[in-house]
């Protein structure tokens, strides 16, 4: 385990898809020219202004001031934005025996429709750095990992909310809590004492019977030169969900971000959603494409501010989404 992530290498992976035929390869992804409906356009400064203000709370760790502030902030927002709201309080046990008081957060648009796209990023930020030198056990501001994504979803939602021509589809975005607490070296569990939110909402859907016809999972989506690989359980899920956005980026200009290439199996908030709430969920996250660093340079490190976040990159990967949704009609 590595921390937050269980990190099967490309060699793993290439080996994995190649003993099951269902599964894409990216070679297999040269397809035809999808017909792309019309779609608002995203405003990345928006998205960054969501950004700043979380950060500005402060690092938004469970049982804190800071998080219950940024809470609810975004509850406010989605209500704001006109999207009916569900809190889903729980009280989480850390790996070291600590209790949390948590909650995910739920916004639906279109509630009536009854094909839903679900959307989502964790909302709180990492209780104490590990990376870094001299920094560490201090609190992570996590404007990159953690605030990226959720800063693009508020955006989303203010766009579909605002937008005269509105998708068909239902939308739910879920900010799961308690995402970041783990520690893979010490946690016993299968997840390394993270994703505390999505695992008890994937166990207690906010509606009985829920389900979406595929889910986005944004993480660390904000950082300037931003690569986004085909992350290896996400390949395995829903292969044909990530090759579609994928190929929607690419037509839209985004390949720099959106790179046709397998990346590492991680553990993050989609294993739950697709093992335990059997929806299909990928994940759509800063894998690097060399070198010795996974993620973005200041991952979980007290410089996680927002001289990591790009609005060219929060540009590419919130019109993508607007894209892939407009599709669904």
């Amino acid at each position: 385990m590595f921390n937050k992530t269980t990190l099967i290498y490309l060699l793993a992976t290439v080996l994995a898809l190649g003993s099951c035929k269902s599964r894409q390869t990216p070679s297999e992804t040269k397809a035809e020219q999808i017909k792309l409906a019309p779609a608002p356009v995203f405003n990345a400064d928006s998205a960054y202004s969501y950004i700043e203000r979380q950060v500005a709370f402060g690092p938004r760790v469970p049982n804190t001031p800071a998080h219950q502030r940024a809470g609810d902030y975004l509850v406010a927002k989605l209500k704001e934005y006109g999207w009916q709201v569900t809190e889903q309080p729980f009280t989480a046990t850390t790996y070291d025996g600590k209790k949390l008081n948590a909650r995910n957060i739920i916004g639906s648009f279109n509630p009536q429709a009854a094909k839903r796209i679900l959307l989502a990023s964790h909302w709180d930020s990492r209780p104490t750095a590990d990376e870094g030198q001299g920094t560490q056990n201090k609190p992570v501001p996590g404007a990159n990992d953690g605030a990226s994504g959720v800063g693009v979803l508020l955006e989303l939602a203010r766009t579909l909310q605002q937008s005269q021509n509105k998708p068909a589809v239902g939308v739910d975005i879920i900010f799961f809590d308690a995402e970041d607490w783990g520690n893979s070296e010490k946690a016993s569990d299968e997840y390394g004492g993270f994703l505390l939110g999505s695992k008890h909402w994937a166990a207690n859907l906010h509606k009985p019977g829920y389900s979406a016809y595929y889910g986005l999972l944004l993480d660390m989506v904000g950082a300037k030169g931003a690569t986004f690989l085909k992350e290896g359980t996400s390949m395995q899920y829903a292969p044909t969900v990530v090759n579609n956005i994928w190929q929607i980026a690419s037509q839209l200009g985004y390949s720099q971000y959106f790179v046709d290439q397998l990346g590492a199996t991680l553990t993050d908030d989609h294993v739950p959603v697709n093992t335990i709430a059997k929806i299909p969920m990928i994940d759509i996250i800063h894998l690097n494409t060399g070198g010795d660093r996974t993620f973005f340079e200041d991952w979980h490190t007290v410089e996680d501010d927002m001289r990591n976040i790009d609005r060219s990159t929060l540009k590419a990967v919130g019109q993508t989404l607007l894209q892939v949704l407009y599709n669904e009609e």
